[in-house]
């Protein structure tokens, strides 16, 4: 539902400057925690079946049992909010569940930054300056730990047994190794499915390209049910398409287009390459 601009202006009624929205006592701090505690009274409205202050409540055999305080992380730091609770101790909060001290798009922050290559102490650090959320750095490790369980269930996760296509090819990334950002090939299989869809199969980051190192990637593709691939698209990599049809021998090894192009360009003159290079292709 639309906000009312009425109640937009009793909001905005004493703002004068920045600090008295984004501030630590900012009014969106103010609503978070004033939303927040609204939901969970209303899940616990919920659960008890009654509306506060309703006499028919009391003969349920469960009612309200005041509140206990909980810090949340969230995207704009630390929120204290009062947590209601119920006397028999059966309400399970959905919004902020118990046991719970972040909220969705925290942790995303922390990947975030991790994946730019900041260290542990740089992320504890980043977040405190601008944040105001003193993280500890078990916390950080653990939230990252969870990621890398998800990429490597991703990375080993199974295969369809025919692909009608696979590209194999590299992209050049900067990554952070031992405290210097240097550029890496990413070596990567993109698939397109039976249905026409597109899937990436894997990637690798690898110091050298090579025969011996593809060969590898065909073997743990088969390993997670790859039994054929009908057109392999590659670039002229020196025993690249032998160490294709070692693993897959059905397999139609093609040079992708734009490598043939590159290499075709050797046999011309450089004042006949761009008259060439604008005649389309196909």
């Amino acid at each position: 539902m639309p906000i009312k601009p009425e109640h937009l202006d009793e909001l905005l009624a004493g703002y004068e400057k920045p600090e008295d929205l984004l501030g630590e006592d900012g009014l969106f701090k103010q609503l978070k925690k004033a939303l927040l505690e609204r939901a969970l009274g209303a899940e616990l409205t919920h659960h008890l079946g009654y509306e506060k202050g309703d006499p028919a409540g009391r003969g349920t055999g469960n009612n309200r049992n005041g509140s206990y305080p909980k810090t949340v992380l969230t995207e704009d730091g630390s929120v204290e909010i009062e947590v209601p609770r119920d006397r028999k101790g059966s309400f399970e909060p959905q919004i902020v569940a118990k046991g719970e001290t972040r909220l969705d798009g925290f942790d995303d922050k922390i990947i975030s930054l991790y994946a730019r290559g900041m260290t542990v102490r740089e992320i504890q650090g980043h977040l405190r300056e601008l944040y105001a959320v003193d993280v500890s750095p078990d916390l950080i490790s653990r939230v990252t730990d969870a990621v890398l369980d998800e990429v490597r269930e991703w990375q080993n996760r199974p295969l369809d047994a025919v692909y009608p296509v696979v590209f194999f090819d590299a992209l050049r990334v900067k990554i952070r190794d031992e405290s210097v950002v240097r550029n890496k090939a990413v070596y990567l299989a993109l698939a397109l499915d039976c249905e026409g869809h597109k899937h990436v199969l894997g990637l690798w980051i690898e110091q050298s390209e090579g025969a011996k190192f593809w060969l590898r990637v065909m073997n743990e593709l088969k390993n997670r049910g790859v039994d054929d691939i009908i057109f392999a698209v590659v670039d002229g990599l020196k025993g690249f398409p032998d160490a294709i049809t070692a693993v897959f021998p059905r397999t139609t090894v093609q040079t992708c287009v734009v490598h043939l192009i590159r290499n075709s360009l050797s046999f011309v003159s450089w004042q006949d390459r761009k008259r060439l290079e604008r005649i389309p292709v196909g």
